[in-house]
């Protein structure tokens, strides 16, 4: 008499003979990934590296005595995080929040960070013949952080580095 774990072997021998085989698939090296959203007007992409997750706004509790554009700290999962307004420490315009607003996780020395954007629009790939001169995108604050773009269905994303951000001093002190 055979054990039940004869006969699943048995099964999987069989299934594995059948299996057709999938092709090998391969990323292309002239192809730039990454995590596409609005700030202001600006269209900009994150590398995914550089994003540890984008989750739902949580709850904020303020800080006393903090730079107007650290809105306070979220609790995530235990995880206790500053929850930075990135339009109002770039702009200095506050983003409007609104029920459904995300924020993008990135990871800092000392602990993880939130980001408040206008608006998601997910993975983005880029050829790299698709790239362009930052131009506009890289205007004021935003020069320091930015700089190379690409150009895709008429719009220019700019390549914004969330790791120079948060070595930036002035993001790192946001005690006023």
């Amino acid at each position: 008499m055979r054990s039940p774990f004869d006969i699943l072997e048995v099964y999987e021998r069989r299934s594995l003979a059948h299996a057709v085989q999938l092709p090998e698939r391969q990323f292309a090296t002239d192809v730039w990934r990454g995590v596409g959203y609005r700030v202001g007007q600006r269209r900009l992409v994150s590398d995914f590296r550089e994003v540890v997750e984008i989750v739902p706004m949580p709850p904020v509790t303020p800080v006393p005595g903090a730079e107007p554009w650290l809105l306070g700290v979220g609790n995530l999962r235990g995880n206790l995080f500053p929850v930075v307004d990135l339009k109002q420490f770039m702009e200095g315009r506050r983003t409007v929040l609104h029920e459904g607003q995300r924020v993008l996780i990135m990871r800092q020395a000392g602990g993880d960070v939130a980001l408040t954007i206008d608006e998601l629009f997910g993975q983005r790939s880029f050829e790299l013949a698709q790239a362009t001169v930052p131009g506009e995108i890289a205007q004021g604050r935003y020069g320091h952080f930015v700089d190379r773009a690409f150009r895709a269905e008429d719009q220019d994303w700019g390549v914004f580095s969330l790791s120079l951000l948060s070595r930036t001093p002035e993001f790192r002190q946001a005690a006023a």
